[in-house]
């Protein structure tokens, strides 16, 4: 009977940690497989902006898009995520959706609406459109930020 008390227990204790186990796995796995997608969008963005730099332009679409696609998975898996709303406008307006790009950022403004990126990003698609005035409201919201988005909108807004 002793032995039998034994096993179970042990039995009963790997059947524990086995089912803890398998449960963290699975319900974190959206977590790890959205950030994953994220990281890895990021870096065909980096690698796209080189290619722009080169001016390889035709090699840049490619590399945008396939980070478009990875943002839009990414995206499935949150859809409050700004930083992920930043990136597919970003992919959208430079593979030339802009209207695509105006809707995910200003979707990605409703859960950050002093988000850096999306308000610099959207102050050039405002420029990029001759919506001077729009881009002016964005420039303003960074305005307190001393940041590089401001600069930079700054500088687009001014050699407009």
């Amino acid at each position: 009977m002793k032995i039998n008390i034994k096993i179970l227990s042990v039995l009963l204790i790997t059947f524990f940690f086995s089912f803890n186990f398998v449960y963290a796995a699975s319900s974190g796995g959206d977590s790890y497989d959205q950030q994953d997608l994220y990281k890895q969008g990021k870096k065909l963005v980096q690698r796209a902006k080189k290619q722009e730099k080169n001016n390889k332009i035709e090699k840049a679409q490619k590399l945008y898009l396939k980070a478009y696609k990875k943002f839009e998975k990414a995206h499935a898996k949150d859809k409050k995520n700004p930083d992920i709303l930043n990136y597919l406008g970003y992919t959208s307006r430079k593979t030339g959706n802009l209207e695509k790009a105006e809707i995910y950022y200003l979707k990605g403004l409703t859960f950050d609406s002093s988000h850096l990126g999306i308000n610099e990003y959207l102050g050039e698609l405002y420029v990029q459109t001759n919506r001077i005035d729009l881009a002016k409201e964005r420039l303003a919201i960074l305005k307190s930020c001393n940041c590089e988005e401001y600069k930079e909108l700054k500088e687009l807004i001014e050699n407009k």
